[in-house]
């Protein structure tokens, strides 16, 4: 892989959009939009974001932390979503912050730390955004000198070989500080690939090893990563791939990579023509839904299966059949990408119009006769996570962040925990005034898979507070069994890990 050519043409593609851009661009009024119904619409409040890091603040706690969960809930999400006046386009176009839930046994405290990416500072320093993003163009925009002047880290975390990054999409990881969250600098794997996309959905499996992907849409190349359970390691490879799509998640097995490739692909010629980078991509349902199967031996012998067009942005799990020879994969399916491109945009003017309509789907991808089956389940949710410790392996219940009926506005209402066996759901459900966020499965040491806790943040809308609720995981109908209340709003956020003191 030629780290140098994949420079030049983000560069060469980036220059030029950017330079029509600026003199395109009118004003931004967004921010006024926005300002407009905020009063009107308390659930804005989770979108609004924050100007300044978040200082120690304790919860007030009501119930018992169980000992298993003393160490750090980690979570991470856009959280500047305007700057100077100049408000954002995109929900995924605000700075990313770091936020610590520090459970132990004298309550819980939380804090958020902006991580300082190299656009946050030029950001901060002109007084107003003067970096692309993924869904904006500003004015006046500078010249982008590489894929990290535009990095965000606001998407995802992890925890691996001693080291805490905060992930995005489009470029680095960003290592980040555990007890402090300070920024401590760009991640670099190799020589080769510095700079180069690493996703913010990695796959940690039963080995130990983990497993990631990076998409570089000006080149058509799919990048993966393979590194140690010490973090020393690391084996990389490329692959070109036609029309290649805006690709947020994947999975492994034991023996694959599973990747799902939705029908929204990425056209040179609009970025070429001054688009967003959202905006560069077109949506194709001709196309379907294209899997790609790669085995872990041979990253160079891909195998395509199809299924019916559709989006996706997360995937629950693959596991294999290794008798009757099939993958099984859950993910969330929405039927276009009408939330993805339009509806995040209207939210950051305030405007709401439905929310977007995930289903829980089944897949059974049969290996030898290349042939893909597909079933939807009674379940519109999103942010599927399964027992950690079953990553890659044959997994019967996956947690889920689920709407059942939060009236007129976007987002869940409840968590529940779904047995894909048997099609049963144990659900706690908040109520209408509170914004679920992703929860996650913290098990049991010893115990079958799903056994444990879950645990998981929501915005209490009015309370003006964000909920830290803990679950017993087999039993969440009855409530959560210890519950802090953070007495301050704080962005809506997208993932998070737990890590054990």
């Amino acid at each position: 892989m030629d780290r140098r050519s994949f420079t030049r043409a983000l560069l060469g593609v980036a220059g030029l959009g950017l330079a029509q851009a600026r003199a395109q661009t009118p004003p931004d009024a967004w921010q006024a939009e926005f300002a407009a119904r905020r009063a009107a619409q308390p659930w804005l409040m989770g979108f609004e974001g924050l100007a300044a890091d978040a200082a120690p603040m304790a919860l007030e706690m009501q119930g018992r932390i169980p000992p298993a969960l003393f160490g750090s809930f980690y979570r991470n999400g856009a959280a500047r979503h305007a700057l100077g006046g100049e408000r954002y386009h995109h929900w995924f176009d605000g700075d990313g912050m770091l936020q610590q839930y520090q459970l132990g046994p004298q309550g819980v405290v939380h804090q958020g730390r902006f991580v300082r990416t190299e656009k946050f500072l030029a950001d901060s320093a002109a007084g107003r955004p003067v970096r692309a993003a993924f869904g904006t163009n500003p004015p006046q925009a500078e010249p982008i000198r590489s894929a990290d002047a535009l990095n965000v880290a606001n998407t995802s975390v992890v925890s691996h070989g001693g080291e805490l990054l905060a992930l995005w999409e489009g470029g680095s990881a960003t290592r980040i500080d555990a007890r402090t969250l300070e920024t401590r600098g760009l991640k670099t794997w190799t020589p080769d690939y510095t700079g180069m996309p690493f996703s913010a959905h990695p796959r940690i499996g039963r080995d130990g090893s983990l497993w990631n992907f990076g998409v570089s849409s000006v080149q058509g190349l799919l990048s993966i990563y393979h590194v140690s359970p010490d973090g020393r390691g690391v084996r990389t490879a490329s692959l070109k791939v036609a029309d290649l799509a805006m690709v947020h998640d994947f999975a492994v097995t034991e023996r694959h990579l599973v990747f799902l490739l939705p029908p929204l692909v990425f056209d040179l010629e609009r970025m070429r023509a001054g688009q967003t980078f959202l905006a560069s991509h077109v949506w194709r349902p001709e196309l379907g839904m294209r899997v790609l199967v790669l085995p872990k031996d041979r990253l160079d012998a891909p195998r395509w299966f199809m299924l019916p067009a559709g989006f996706v942005f997360h995937i629950g799990n693959a596991w294999e059949d290794a008798r009757r020879g099939v993958i099984q994969l859950d993910y969330i399916r929405s039927p276009d990408a009408w939330w993805a491109t339009q509806g995040l945009q209207d939210l950051m003017r305030g405007h709401y119009q439905s929310a977007d309509h995930g289903a829980m789907a089944l897949v059974t991808l049969d290996l030898q006769s290349g042939q893909a089956r597909q079933e939807l389940l009674p379940h519109v949710a999103e942010f599927p996570r399964v027992d950690p410790r079953f990553v890659g392996q044959r997994t019967q219940q996956v947690l889920v962040s689920e709407r059942v009926a939060a009236g007129p506005r976007p987002g869940y209402d409840a968590v529940t925990r779904v047995d894909l066996r048997t099609g049963r759901a144990d659900r706690f459900r908040y109520g209408t005034e509170v914004m679920v966020e992703e929860h996650l499965f913290v098990p049991r040491a010893g115990a079958p898979e799903g056994h444990g806790w879950v645990l998981g943040t929501a915005l209490d809308l009015q309370r003006r507070a964000m909920l830290l609720s803990v679950f017993d995981a087999q039993h969440l109908a009855d409530g959560p069994i210890a519950q802090g209340v953070l007495p301050r709003v704080m962005p809506l956020g997208l993932h998070g890990i737990f890590v054990g003191a």
